[in-house]
């Protein structure tokens, strides 16, 4: 196995669970066509990442209390529930001092109306990269749910995959399908979000702009007004394909798998 591919490794429990995949430019065919042609900001960030899915269709339902039901089967009250016939497929393959520990699917966490969803899934990343776990992005979400996001570091150990959801409605179904993604993950730098790098940004007031500040607005702001639509998606795609942006996928690639080759990975 090559180092490139050691980037990000998702490690699959459940057999029938969907397999991660690379979300489109266009979220999933939902965005308007104005924004998949035009929007290269909304497109690339629509595209970032691998879409993650709940391995089995249930619903959940608050009334009071958690229940959650699937197929036929009747509303079952929830605290923790494992996937339907996991736990003994788990003993069966696991080493003998690890039976009766398989995670479970679904578990009611102490603030109301909130779950937690494992997909099925756990991950581990290159040293020094991280995850952005969240809602899918730009797909039109339901009111009936919110997503916490996180931020999770499987470089430092293999971690579960998995969606905190609270349920925004009470006494009627919310339904969760394998056929729409449960949530996006996307990695990022762990500098990118460390305090040195976020505390007391630089701020340049409009007395202390240069005569290049100057310059940037007037081709920024000015001049792409008497442009054709989307001269900023077309630059911005231009320097995709070239590589010459500093995290265009192939530099970011190597960088990953250089500091795999450095950890001894």
């Amino acid at each position: 196995m090559s180092d490139e591919s050691k980037n990000i490794q998702f490690y699959r429990m459940i057999e029938s669970a969907k397999v991660p995949r690379r979300p489109d430019r266009s979220a999933a065919g939902t965005l308007p066509t104005r924004a998949t042609r035009y929007c290269d900001a909304v497109t690339t960030a629509s595209a970032w990442g691998w879409y993650l899915y709940t391995p089995l269709d249930f619903d959940l339902l608050w009334d009071r209390n958690l229940y959650w039901k699937y197929g036929q089967h009747r509303w079952m009250p929830l605290e923790a529930a494992q996937f339907p016939h996991f736990a003994n497929e788990f003993d069966r393959r696991a080493p003998a001092e690890l039976n009766g520990c398989a995670p479970p699917f679904l578990t009611a966490m102490p603030e109301l109306g909130a779950v937690q969803i494992w997909t099925g899934y756990f991950v581990r990343t290159a040293p020094d990269w991280s995850l952005v776990v969240k809602a899918p992005v730009n797909l039109p979400g339901d009111a009936d749910r919110f997503h916490y996001s996180g931020v999770i570091e499987p470089d430092l150990a293999l971690l579960p995959l998995f969606a905190q959801i609270r349920l925004m409605r009470t006494g009627l179904p919310v339904q969760f399908r394998t056929s729409f993604p449960l949530l996006q993950v996307q990695p990022v730098q762990r500098s990118a979000y460390q305090d040195q790098m976020l505390d007391r940004p630089q701020i340049v007031s409009l007395s202390e702009w240069q005569r290049s500040d100057w310059g940037d607005y007037l081709r920024t702001a000015v001049r792409t007004q008497n442009c054709s639509p989307g001269r900023y998606a077309v630059q911005a795609r231009r320097r995709r394909k070239s590589g010459a942006c500093p995290y265009h996928v192939n530099t970011v690639n190597s960088v990953m798998g250089a500091s795999q080759t450095q950890s001894g990975g």
